[in-house]
């Protein structure tokens, strides 16, 4: 099976964005974006224009993050993970699989992040408590 090195997608308004293969697990990184070379991007990830991914992070399959956000060094985001637009995760966080982080959200290093959760837009989730809450709860973690 060969993978291509690139893809165009083009948007609805018009623009054409290219996506690179990262050399660390094949996710689509687009012109514009600063992914560390020791970061690993499962092959389902896409990172988009001004999005920077720190030495070590790991994202899952199906992930994608938004431009302008940023997840530090050593993150762990799980499977099919949105980190929205200026989102920022910080260092050793841990982000659920089926996670939905907010516009101009932030994760504060060290805290985790429960599956299916819900951070919603310009919320901090601190990290000193970790939500039980099931589905379908409006957020999860400690917003301050």
């Amino acid at each position: 099976m060969r993978i291509k090195k690139y893809e165009v997608l083009d948007h609805d308004d018009g623009r054409s964005v290219r996506y690179r293969r990262h050399e660390n697990g094949g996710g689509l990184v687009a012109t514009g974006a600063t992914v560390d070379e020791r970061a690993y991007l499962a092959q389902s990830v896409w990172v988009d224009p001004g999005a920077v991914i720190g030495a070590g992070a790991h994202i899952s399959s199906g992930g994608w993050i938004e431009p302008g956000a940023r997840i530090d060094a050593g993150a762990r985001i799980a499977s099919n993970v949105r980190i929205g637009p200026g989102a920022h995760v910080g260092a050793r966080a841990r982000i659920g699989s089926r996670s939905r982080i907010g516009a101009q959200a932030r994760v504060a290093p060290g805290a985790t992040l429960e599956p299916d959760s819900d951070l919603a837009d310009g919320q901090v989730a601190d990290g000193r408590s970790r939500s039980t809450a099931g589905p379908g709860s409006p957020r999860y973690g400690t917003a301050a």
